[in-house]
């Protein structure tokens, strides 16, 4: 049987993050990865904002890095654009995760692709005190004991499921297509436009090489293909050459990659007896624009942190797991509030979220409390019924989704 003192379930980045500071505080780190390679397939748009970097003390490598970025622009269903100028990145996102599970490997941890748990069991002692875990599951370094486990393994939640922790969180589908001779001012290009994302909204993320990621989300999971393809067949980016990413097999008919995102918030049960969830496997994504990677990260630093001092303590309780949960409580801005600003503009039509864009200032960051209540008047004077459709939840929510509170 495999002992180490952390098990870390998944290898995307907030397990990658979660082995690479509990290898740097000296405990012995496992990692089982179920997919036979890292980082592959791709799952999000690919972007890390430099205030995240900075906040988590990250220093990546150029060779990660798909195109230095300028911020975000949004854009609304009248052609408004209205710019959120915070500087970042745009990541090769499958050699960021291999890059930050290399480092976490150099520390002291160990890789184990193709491997899937299928089996947890806590083991108390005669003190009804938990102990450890038992782990089962495919792959030959099966079973593994250990003192306690950061579960990584993303919107599936192995440990919840397995362990039936019941909780549940509600998701959004998110495909976007790898495309090429796309041109680009350096921002990424946010299209708030029902016609073409129902409750979600459309993507242009720029790479070097004239490369684009365009994708959405959207509530409908049938129909996200047949809506990317018509928002692609209506703009500019019609006749654009569709390709592979260049992580997938040569010589396979290019298509959409992605998956899904949780979007309800944090999962009510996040933490247990030698337990942590982190990343999209505790619901940690940004309400508004479903970014996820910041977070991750973040959490996969916080919960190594909470563990390593636990496991000096001699105490890996839930009781003595709730440190995490105070801190990713006050790390993180009041979900509901955004949620609530989330499920306002969705409600808004065509019309109503172009009527409301014509009352922001062109640049969203650096808006004032002087300037907020200018916007509150002119929205009440120019379009009082907007105010009966929660836009000023719309705003804050705005507000609560850049970088500084989320990263993105």
């Amino acid at each position: 049987m495999a002992v180490c003192d952390v098990l870390v379930i998944g290898a995307g980045p907030g397990g990658g993050s979660a082995a690479l500071h509990a290898a740097r505080a000296g405990l012995s780190v496992m990692i089982v990865e179920a997919d036979p390679a890292v980082g592959v397939p791709v799952h999000c748009g690919e972007c890390l904002s430099q205030l995240a970097i900075d906040n988590l003390d990250l220093e990546i490598p150029d060779e990660v890095v798909a195109l230095e970025c300028k911020g975000i622009r949004v854009i609304f269903p009248d052609g408004t654009s209205k710019l959120l100028t915070e500087k970042g990145y745009v990541l090769e996102k499958h050699l960021f995760e291999q890059w930050l599970t290399d480092e976490a490997v150099n520390t002291g941890a160990s890789l184990h692709l193709s491997h899937k748990v299928n089996s947890m069991e806590r083991i108390y002692n005669s003190n009804n005190e938990f102990s450890n875990w038992k782990i089962e599951g495919k792959g030959n370094e099966f079973p593994i004991e250990c003192k306690a486990v950061i579960d990584a393994s993303g919107v599936a939640g192995a440990a919840s499921k397995l362990l039936d922790m019941g909780t549940e969180v509600e998701v959004i589908a998110g495909f976007q297509y790898e495309m090429t001779d796309v041109p680009n001012d350096g921002y990424l290009d946010f299209y708030l436009w029902p016609k073409y994302s129902p409750h979600g909204y459309v993507w242009m993320i720029p790479k070097k090489g004239d490369r684009a990621n365009v994708g959405l989300v959207t509530t409908d999971k049938k129909g996200a293909i047949k809506y990317l393809d018509r928002f692609v067949e209506d703009t500019y980016l019609k006749g654009k050459i569709i390709q592979n990413p260049s992580w997938r097999e040569n010589g396979t008919k290019p298509r959409p990659f992605g998956g899904t995102i949780p979007i309800s918030g944090p999962r009510k049960i996040t933490t247990g007896d030698g337990l942590i969830l982190v990343g999209d496997a505790a619901g940690f994504t940004s309400p508004l624009f479903e970014g996820g990677s910041h977070l991750a990260l973040w959490s996969g630093r916080e919960a190594a942190k909470t563990i390593s001092e636990a496991i000096l303590e001699g105490d890996l309780s839930n009781r003595r797991m709730q440190k995490y949960v105070i801190a990713w409580k006050k790390k993180f801005p009041p979900y509901s509030k955004i949620l609530k600003g989330k499920t306002s503009l969705y409600d808004l039509s065509d019309d109503e979220l172009s009527n409301m864009a014509r009352c922001l200032p062109e640049e969203l960051g650096s808006m004032s409390a002087i300037d907020k209540l200018w916007i509150g008047l002119k929205i009440l004077f120019r379009h009082p019924l907007l105010y009966t459709k929660g836009v000023i939840s719309v705003l804050l929510s705005f507000g609560y989704s850049r970088a500084k509170h989320f990263g993105w």
